[in-house]
C-alpha cells in the first residue's frame, strides 16, 4: 500500500469508526460487534503509526467514544476518563505484562475483575454525600444525570464509615439485570416498541431518560471498580475497592489479588465458564496493575492506561451453510437483507435467520449462495454474520447481490446519497408500506386507537376492509364481528376508539400521517407555524427552511407529500371525517407583559412543558428566539441549562431567570 492508498483508507476507516462511535455512544444502537469496531480501530491504529504524518488530532485513535447529548448539562472529569485497551488473545495479554514488569523490574501483582457490560458512570462525593454524577462523554466532559443515578437504589446518596476522604471519585458500570431487560421488551412489544438489542444499550438508553421517574422503574443497578481521591485510604487498588464496599458500594465478589500472569490466565479462564451463571451481562475480564505507585509510574497514553487493559471473550460463534437472502421492507420503505441459514444452535437457542443490514456489509462479506458463514449472537436480539470460510467454498457459486426493485411491488429502490439503504419510493402502492403507515396511524403517539394490533391491521387489510388509514372511520361493527379472534366485543371497542381519535390534538395527527422525516417534535413544530393543514399544503420550500428545526430533507419531504393527488384525497377523507386537521388559535398579546421581549428557553423545566412556555411567552406578547445575542431581552433557564448558554449569556450580560423568577413576572406563581 503506497501513501496515496493508506492516505483514502486512514480517511474512510476514520469516518466508519466515527460513525459506529456516535450509534454506539449516543444512539445506544451499535450496528457491529465490539471485536469487529475493535479490528477497524486496530487498523487505523496501524496505518498511522506506518504513517504519522497522516495523524490528525481529531483522529478516533486519539481520543475516546462520545455519549455527550445536548439535553443534559456538561461537566469537567476531576479525572479523565480514558478507555481501556483491548486483547482478544493470551499473546497480546503476555506483550502487555512483559512491558509492565520491564519498567516495573520485578513480577507483577495485578487486581483482576469480570469486565461488566453497562454503561459507565463517574461519581463524585463531597462531605459524604453524593454531589455529581457524570457518563463518560468524551472522556474530558460528561453529562450531568446525578438526578436519574439516585433513582439507583444499589448507589448510596450518603456513605459513612472510617478513612473516607473529604472528596473521592468512584467508577462503575450502570447494568440492567437480564430477567428486568426480558421484561422491559415484552412490554416494549406489546406497544409496537422497537425492543433494546441488550441489557448495555437498554442501560445505556435508560441513563439518559430526561424523566427520573422512568429511570426508577427501570430497576438499574450498579457494579463499581475504580476509586479515585488525591487522598486515597490505601496504596492499592484492590484494597481501596474492598473499602469502598465498606462504605456501602456494591463491589464484585469476583475481584481478585492475580500474584502472577499465570494466575491471570487462571482468572480469565474460570470467568468464561462462570459468566452465563450471572444475572449481569460481562463480555470480558480488566487486569489492573495492583499498586498504586506503579500504576503512576507507568502512566497513559493519549487515550488509555499503560497499567491495565481488557481482555475481550470473543462472542459465541458457529459455523452454518447459507441457503438463501430473504429482503424485507420496512414502514418507511427501507430494505433490510435477512440471510436464511441452515438451522444451528447458537447461545442457547436455534438460529435459522441473521440480519445483513444493508448493501455495503454484503459486499464487505463478499456473500455468496451456499457459503460456510460465521454467526454471532453476542447479545443481540438478533444474529448477525460476521465472516466466510472462503476455503470452503464452492467455486461455481453465485455471488448475493442486493436488489434493484423493490421485492413487494417491483418499484426501483432508491439510494440517497450519503445514506446506507436502500429504499422503496412508492409508499402509497408497497403493501408492507401500506399497512406500516396504518400501524403508524394507530400507535400510542399518534392517535392512540386501541384494540387494533399489526396482526389485526394485516387481517383488515387482507380481507380488502382498509387499504389506507383513512378507510378506518368508514369501518363497521359488522364487518368486524366475523372476523377471527375479533367478535363482538373486541369490534365495538376498536370502533369506538376510532371515533374517540377524532379529538386527538392537530400536531399528532400530523405526526400520524406519516411523512417522511416528520417525528413528534417536527410535527409539533410545523403546527406551531402552520395553523392548519391547508396553510401547510400551501407553505414553499423557503417558508418550510425558514423554521429552524426544518432543514432541506424535511421541507423537500413534505412538499413531495403533499405533491401526491392521493394523499390529498387521504386528507380531505380525514376532515369529512372530523379529525383535527387546525390547531387552536392563539391571540398574542401586543401590549402583553413581554410586549417586545425577545426569549430564549434552555434548560428542563418543573411546571410547563417548553412548548408550553413558548405559547406563554407568545400570548403574553413576546417572542422566542432560539439563539442568544445582543438582541436578546433574557433567558428562561431551567435545569439542565447547556454550559455554553450560560457562558454566553454572562459575556453579554443577559440576565439568565429562573422558571419561579419567570412565573413571578407573568403573574402565574
Amino acid at each position: 500500500m503506497n501513501r496515496s492508498d493508506a492516505k483514502e483508507r486512514i480517511e474512510k476507516l476514520r469516518r466508519e469508526i466515527e460513525s459506529h462511535n456516535y450509534n454506539y455512544y449516543v444512539l445506544s444502537n451499535p450496528l457491529i460487534s465490539d471485536f469487529e469496531f475493535d479490528l477497524l480501530l486496530n487498523e487505523l491504529d496501524t496505518l498511522e503509526k506506518k504513517y504519522p504524518e497522516l495523524i490528525t488530532g481529531d483522529s478516533p485513535t486519539r481520543r475516546v467514544g462520545s455519549d455527550l447529548t445536548r439535553e443534559f448539562r456538561q461537566f469537567e472529569h476531576k479525572y479523565p476518563m480514558l478507555s481501556l485497551g483491548n486483547t482478544y488473545n493470551e499473546e497480546e495479554l503476555l506483550n502487555f505484562n512483559e512491558r509492565v514488569e520491564k519498567v516495573a523490574g520485578r513480577t507483577v501483582e495485578y487486581a483482576c475483575e469480570p469486565k461488566f457490560d453497562g454503561a459507565s458512570i463517574s461519581i463524585t462525593y463531597r462531605n459524604n454525600a453524593m454531589f455529581r454524577a457524570l457518563t463518560r462523554g468524551d472522556g474530558t466532559t460528561g453529562d450531568d444525570v446525578t438526578q436519574n443515578v439516585k433513582t439507583i437504589r444499589s448507589i448510596p446518596l450518603k456513605v459513612s464509615g472510617s478513612n473516607i476522604p473529604d472528596e473521592f471519585v468512584i467508577r462503575g458500570e450502570i447494568l440492567m439485570p437480564r430477567p428486568v431487560f426480558n421484561r422491559l421488551n415484552e412490554e416494549r412489544l406489546s406497544k409496537g416498541l422497537q425492543p433494546f438489542a441488550n441489557p448495555r444499550n437498554a442501560a445505556s438508553g435508560t441513563l439518559k431518560l430526561l424523566d427520573p421517574k422512568i429511570v426508577a422503574s427501570r430497576e438499574l443497578d450498579c457494579m463499581f471498580y475504580f476509586l479515585l481521591a488525591d487522598n486515597s485510604p490505601f496504596n492499592s487498588h484492590y484494597e481501596n475497592l474492598i473499602q469502598a464496599g465498606r462504605w456501602g458500594f456494591r463491589i464484585s465478589e469476583g475481584i481478585t489479588v492475580c500474584r502472577n500472569f499465570n494466575e491471570v490466565l487462571q482468572f480469565i479462564k474460570k470467568w468464561d465458564e462462570e459468566r452465563e451463571k450471572l444475572i449481569y451481562d460481562i463480555d470480558g475480564v480488566v487486569i489492573k496493575v495492583n499498586s498504586l505507585a506503579l500504576q503512576k509510574e507507568l502512566g497513559f497514553t493519549a487515550k488509555s492506561p499503560r497499567w491495565a487493559t481488557a481482555f475481550k471473550y470473543k462472542a459465541e460463534q458457529v459455523t452454518t451453510k447459507l441457503l438463501s437472502v430473504s429482503f424485507q421492507v420496512g414502514r418507511t420503505g427501507n430494505i433490510t437483507p435477512v440471510a436464511n441459514l441452515e438451522p444451528v444452535f447458537l447461545a442457547g437457542s436455534t438460529v435459522k435467520r441473521a440480519s445483513l443490514h444493508n448493501a455495503d456489509q454484503i459486499e464487505l462479506l463478499d456473500l455468496h449462495f451456499n457459503d460456510i458463514v460465521y454467526v454471532e449472537k453476542g447479545g443481540e436480539i438478533i444474529p448477525k454474520i460476521t465472516g466466510v470460510d472462503r476455503t470452503r467454498r464452492d467455486e461455481n457459486s453465485q455471488k448475493v447481490i442486493f436488489i434493484s426493485n423493490c421485492p413487494e411491488c417491483g418499484t426501483p429502490l432508491v439510494r440517497n446519497e450519503g445514506e446506507a439503504n436502500h429504499f422503496c419510493p412508492d409508499y402509497l402502492h408497497c403493501p408492507p408500506q401500506l399497512t406500516g403507515r396504518i400501524e403508524h396511524f394507530i400507535s400510542r403517539k399518534a392517535m392512540n386507537i386501541e384494540g387494533l394490533g399489526e396482526e389485526t391491521v394485516d387481517l383488515l387489510f387482507n380481507k380488502n376492509l382498509i387499504r389506507n388509514f383513512a378507510d378506518l372511520y368508514e369501518l363497521k361493527a359488522e364487518q368486524l364481528i366475523p372476523l377471527e379472534r375479533l367478535g363482538e366485543k373486541s369490534a365495538y371497542n376498536i370502533i369506538n376508539s376510532i371515533k374517540a381519535s377524532v379529538g386527538v390534538p392537530y400536531h399528532r395527527v400530523l405526526y400520524a400521517l406519516g411523512i417522511r422525516h416528520v417525528g413528534e417534535t417536527v410535527a409539533r413544530t410545523i403546527a406551531k407555524r402552520f395553523n392548519s393543514i391547508d396553510q401547510l399544503i400551501r407553505a414553499g420550500y423557503e417558508s418550510l427552511t425558514g423554521i429552524k428545526e426544518i432543514g432541506p430533507r424535511i421541507a423537500s419531504s413534505i412538499i413531495s407529500y403533499f405533491q401526491d393527488p392521493e394523499n390529498i384525497q387521504i386528507i380531505d377523507r380525514l376532515k369529512s371525517y372530523g379529525l383535527n386537521l387546525r390547531g387552536e388559535e392563539h391571540t398574542i398579546a401586543s401590549g402583553g407583559i413581554l410586549a417586545g421581549k425577545s426569549i430564549v428557553i434552555s434548560g428542563v423545566f418543573l411546571n410547563h412543558t417548553r412548548e408550553e412556555y413558548k405559547e406563554i411567552i407568545e400570548m403574553t406578547g413576546g417572542k422566542n428566539v432560539s439563539s442568544i445575542s445582543s438582541g436578546t431581552s433574557f433567558i428562561l433557564a431551567g435545569d439542565k441549562m447547556g454550559p455554553s448558554k450560560r457562558e454566553k449569556a454572562e459575556s453579554l450580560g443577559i440576565p439568565v431567570i429562573s422558571e419561579e423568577e419567570f412565573l413571578k413576572l407573568i403573574n402565574e406563581d
